[in-house]
């Protein structure tokens, strides 16, 4: 996988749809022909990759494209997937602005046992878990998102939670987060695309010291 990724004015959900189209362009008349990133995504495919693009408005852009690891007939041999922690139940608040990621986030944590709850963004999370009773265990959330931030939900919601953990997710990797100054350097943080495997080993693998500690008790 080749990564490249800029600081820039990044494009709006409009200007994602199109990008790979011929002689799209967003460039004054006689500056662009609209063919580069047609033309890349052709030679990507032609080659049995993928392209993958993540970008927020004022934020920057980040192209990922996939390439085979072998050509050929012979596959690569999968390595096993780590063994799943079982559940405890625990409830886990997940923030995400889209919608199709979000329920499927949702539906791949509660298949494993979590108790679920779900916002479309960081004001609709701290009405929610204002006028709710029980332990918020973990808190799963897109960085930049409209309006409030997740590191600002994070601390909001820490306030009330001091042993909440926080689990960032975002399409930018995490040293380009940390270089923008918008994570730290020793949060949990997951990049996106990511597998419902990977997501969740890594929540079982943050619930875990806690699920120790219940059985110590």
């Amino acid at each position: 996988m080749l990564a490249v990724s800029d600081t820039g004015c990044g494009m709006d959900s409009a200007t994602q749809a199109r990008v790979f189209e011929p002689f799209f362009t967003t460039k004054r008349e006689g500056k662009g022909t609209g063919l580069g990133l047609a033309t890349v995504y052709g030679i990507v495919k032609q080659s049995g990759g993928h392209i993958s693009l993540y970008s927020e408005p004022a934020h920057g852009t980040v192209f990922k494209v996939y390439f085979p690891a072998r050509a050929g007939k012979n596959q690569v041999k999968q390595l096993p997937v780590a063994a799943r922690r079982p559940s405890m139940g625990e409830t886990v608040l997940v923030v995400e602005d889209e919608i199709d990621l979000r329920k499927m986030i949702v539906r791949a944590l509660e298949r494993v046992g979590y108790r679920v709850l779900e916002a479309t963004g960081g004001e609709q999370a701290l009405a929610l878990i204002e006028g709710y009773n029980s332990k918020l265990d973990l808190l799963i959330t897109d960085v930049v998102m409209p309006g409030i931030r997740g590191t600002e939900v994070a601390q909001k919601l820490s306030q009330s939670e001091p042993e909440l953990k926080v689990l960032y997710m975002s399409g930018y990797t995490d040293n380009a987060m940390f270089h923008q100054n918008l994570l730290g350097a020793d949060v949990a943080f997951i990049q996106k695309p990511f597998t419902l495997e990977a997501l969740e080993q890594k929540v079982a693998d943050m619930l875990q010291p806690d699920r120790e500690l219940a059985a110590d008790d």
